[in-house]
């Protein structure tokens, strides 16, 4: 009849259609699925987070053996790289090596073979357990992406794109709010890199909805989070020289989140050119750097979460030098770690470095309340090295707790950060050499 649509008797192979995207179509019924996933995704985290702090404590941080040996330190750190390096060789598991900070935490960027799961889990967790500088985030968005891929292969729901994207996203936003400790944290997160693409304020609200399941799972179980994990005193009063500050610590911000990239560019280019595709080759060498220095500054050893309350317990005591040199080595761990083959996150190293700036300069100028250094430089570095100026900003809010006037100079120095950026980025634009236009062949 008119006006309707035909049903071909015989299944035909699915054409891109404008439909196919459409969320209006299967919204209501798709909302429950976003729901279903994630609570897939934050049982599973939950699992994970308290397998990985269980062995972390039992080998590591609990182990009175091993806290009386340090020789035990390089020992651990190479056996677990032998376990990432055979599950990357033998059992698929893959790797952040080809990619960015920003991919380690974005959906469907290195998800890979979700037939690969178990070799990944295991991957993961040696990873983690490694000493190397990488934080659990990056971990989850790897097995959360191979268990989204998964169930929609379950239910058949790959043939769209929008879905496809949306329960990626979704699951990603329910696992990261709970670890997070943040209701809509990668709610925004996961859509700021959506801005501007197709069907982007749909996967807000789905991103809105599965991040508060995951939030309020995981809180509901005690559990740990990044929330408050650096707490500082009020600031009750806000200055133009602290204004000032707040600007200057964007641009301190900036170049460390351009050291972060230029050492994982370097790093990257060194291990490339060394080892190529062998892995295991690569891994040991890692290993065995990661090693050393553990042996000689176990603050260094792992993502940083645990060894960070040592170091703000006493920052004098360790004395500016020592603070900076830490800043310094972290990244070049975390780019170390990236490009060698260990599976995982670069929130927590990056945090662990630009607090270690912060509270050198606050060592330097003893006047300035020490949250501004430390806060400002946090917003500025995340700014840049994420990509993503919104996140970055409440996840330093999240970590450190409101206050009007730290959120005020928080937003200054990302904001400065980002300006310099763009500026550089511009720069850079201008300088590059023009491309060549080809001349077309005519008749001789």
């Amino acid at each position: 009849m008119p006006g309707q649509e035909s049903v071909p008797a015989v299944p035909a192979p699915p054409v891109p259609r404008a439909e196919d995207d459409r969320p209006s179509e299967w919204r209501p019924l798709f909302l429950l699925a976003i729901i279903w996933i994630a609570f897939v995704s934050i049982i599973f985290t939950v699992v994970f987070m308290v397998v990985y702090l269980a062995l972390n404590n039992a080998i590591w941080f609990e182990n009175d053996f091993v806290l009386a040996n340090r020789w035990t330190i390089p020992v651990g750190v190479i056996a677990f790289s032998v376990i990432v390096g055979l599950c990357q060789k033998y059992l698929r598991a893959p790797n952040v090596i080809h990619g960015s900070l920003v991919e380690s935490l974005q959906e469907g960027k290195l998800e890979g073979d979700y037939r690969a799961f178990p070799g990944t889990v295991i991957s993961c967790l040696a990873s983690l357990l490694s000493g190397a500088s990488v934080g659990p985030e990056g971990t989850l968005s790897i097995l959360i992406g191979q268990i989204s891929t998964w169930v929609q292969e379950w239910w058949k729901a790959r043939e769209s794109e929008t879905m496809r994207t949306g329960v990626d996203l979704a699951a990603l936003s329910s696992a990261f709010n709970g670890i997070i400790g943040s209701p809509f944290f990668t709610g925004i997160f996961a859509t700021e890199y959506q801005i501007g693409k197709k069907n982007a304020a749909t996967f807000m609200i789905w991103n809105l909805v599965a991040g508060l399941v995951g939030y309020l799972v995981y809180i509901s179980l005690g559990l740990a989070s990044f929330a408050g994990m650096i707490p500082f005193p009020p600031l009750e009063k806000m200055t133009v020289a602290m204004v000032i500050y707040a600007i200057l610590l964007g641009g301190v911000g900036t170049l460390l989140a351009l050291f972060a990239g230029i050492s994982m560019k370097g790093i990257g280019s060194i291990m490339e050119k060394t080892f190529g595709e062998r892995i295991m080759a690569r891994i040991l060498a890692a290993g065995a750097i990661v090693a050393i220095v553990g042996y000689f500054l176990p603050a260094l050893l792992f993502s940083g979460e645990i060894q960070i309350y040592d170091v703000l317990a006493n920052p004098a005591g360790i004395g500016v030098a020592m603070l900076l040199l830490y800043a310094v080595l972290k990244i070049l761990l975390l780019a170390l770690s990236f490009k060698s083959g260990y599976i995982g996150g670069p929130i927590f190293p990056v945090l662990f470095s630009s607090t270690m700036v912060g509270l050198a300069l606050s060592l330097l100028f003893p006047g300035v309340p020490v949250a501004i250094f430390v806060l400002c430089i946090e917003s500025a570095t995340f700014a840049i090295a994420l990509g993503a100026p919104l996140s970055a900003i409440l996840l330093v809010i999240v970590i450190a707790g409101p206050n009007t006037n730290l959120i005020t100079l928080v937003v200054i120095s990302a904001t400065t950060a980002l300006t310099i950026g763009a500026l550089l980025k511009q720069v850079k634009s201008h300088r590059a050499p023009a491309t060549p236009v080809p001349v077309a062949a005519g008749p001789a």
